[in-house]
């Protein structure tokens, strides 16, 4: 008797600001899925919502969401009320990782190295309140702004002086709810894959732009250098996988994540934790894995059978 193949459903594009990366990484993805043997499909809730998913056509998720609606826990509470097992982080550790002001307080509370920072409620924006949190926090320029849950870099601006901040402020008040101002660190861009809560690997990253932006990340035009493994020590390797461990752990994350890195003067800053890094050909987790001999169709695999409700 035949045996029957197991039914993926690659669940990918979605409404957010990532849509496009979404796209490329499902469709990725589901190259390597139909390679391994599956049957596979795919589904997109921009087009149809996500309760219209048959759960008895279903054996697995796989989800290639990116951003809002896909990272943040909101797809996740669909992937469980319909029990179907599904990939990367589940409800809770999805909000927290997406949502920064979550992430910085979890940071702070397990002693975890994170840049300098503090809120503003984009209604509450002023100029004055803007040099009072400036004062009061003891922050310097260059200043990071951004918004509280967004990822790709999506909304990010470095501002060297109160003029550009407050233009950048007024800018991003309107379309996000909470704004984050950071200090900027300097140094090295090191980033992080962890698999079911192991480091794999970690890779440094070269921008020719001003910084590692959403053009450094995933245009091939902005010539971004890939070093791997990282430039680092031994010894800096090893410690930065360790915290890379600690913070998927202490979020409770499942499958695959990467943390993002500064590390300046010996230091390695936390810049946040990604709960669905991508998985295009320009995507970091994929070359971390290769680097460690496991190629992408094996990753894909590696993430499918680590699938499961009650993530």
């Amino acid at each position: 008797m035949k045996k029957k193949r197991k039914n993926v459903l690659v669940v990918l594009g979605g409404n957010s600001k990532e849509r496009e990366i979404s796209l490329q990484s499902g469709k990725a993805c589901l190259k390597a899925i139909k390679k391994l043997g599956y049957a596979a499909k795919t589904f997109d809730p921009a087009k149809k919502s996500l309760n219209k998913i048959d759960s008895s056509k279903v054996d697995t998720i796989f989800n290639a969401l990116h951003g809002k609606g896909g990272e943040d826990g909101t797809a996740q509470n669909y992937f469980e009320y319909l029990k179907i097992p599904y990939t990367h982080s589940g409800i809770t550790s999805s909000i927290n990782a997406m949502n920064k002001i979550i992430s910085k307080e979890f940071f702070e509370k397990n002693n975890i190295l994170s840049p300098k920072y503090f809120v503003l409620s984009s209604k509450n924006i002023t100029s004055s309140k803007i040099k009072n949190s400036i004062k009061r926090s003891k922050l310097s320029y260059p200043i990071v702004i951004k918004p509280s849950d967004e990822g790709s870099s999506i909304g990010v601006e470095i501002c060297r002086n109160f003029k550009a901040l407050s233009k950048s402020a007024n800018s991003l008040k309107r379309k996000y709810k909470n704004l984050i101002f950071e200090k900027y660190i300097g140094g090295q861009e090191v980033q992080v894959a962890v698999m079911n809560g192991k480091g794999i690997g970690a890779i440094e990253l070269r921008p020719k732009r001003g910084f590692y932006d959403y053009k450094a990340k995933y245009y091939k035009s902005a010539n971004t250098a890939h070093i791997m493994p990282a430039d680092l020590s031994k010894k800096d390797y090893k410690k930065v996988l360790k915290i890379s461990e600690k913070v998927h752990k202490i979020l409770g994350c499942k499958g695959i994540t990467r943390s993002d890195f500064k590390f300046f003067n010996k230091k390695f800053y936390l810049l946040e934790l990604n709960t669905q890094p991508g998985m295009t050909d320009l995507s970091l987790v994929p070359e971390i894995a290769k680097y460690k001999g496991i190629s992408f169709k094996k990753l894909v695999k590696k993430m499918i059978l680590d699938a499961s409700v009650n993530r």
